[in-house]
């Protein structure tokens, strides 16, 4: 059974074996395994939408990344190593949303949530007023 996770003006398709926790910060997706966790965070602008050119700013010099669309959001996606644990974010945006997104799994984990990660993240909804 396919679990529908609203969150504002977000949502998302949770598989059977991952669940979510709301936090002080944002929410944390993880699945029965513990292999990985995905953490999720918002901004939203008081006036106006966000753009492309919003997300340079919150680029690290020097860090690959790429043009993603998943779901109903746009936005820009890296992945690297860093201190033990194999690391993917992404940065996407839609309307006066922005959403920051990390996938975190222990090193020796790397790739074995992505398959699964990559399918929940392509079901992302912007679910405007």
């Amino acid at each position: 059974m396919v679990l529908i996770l609203e969150a504002g003006d977000w949502s998302l398709l949770l598989p059977p074996e991952w669940q979510a926790e709301q936090e002080d910060d944002g929410i944390v997706i993880g699945d029965r395994d513990g292999i990985g966790c995905l953490e999720i965070s918002e901004l939203r602008r008081q006036e106006g939408e966000f753009s492309a050119d919003d997300l340079e700013q919150f680029r690290e010099p020097g860090q690959p990344w790429e043009p993603v669309s998943l779901g109903s959001f746009e936005g820009r996606a890296s992945a690297f190593v860093e201190e033990g644990a194999a690391i993917r974010e992404w940065y996407l945006h839609a309307g006066d949303l922005l959403l920051f997104l990390t996938y975190s799994c222990e090193e020796e984990n790397r790739g074995m949530d992505d398959a699964a990660v990559d399918d929940m993240l392509s079901t992302l909804r912007y679910l405007p007023d």
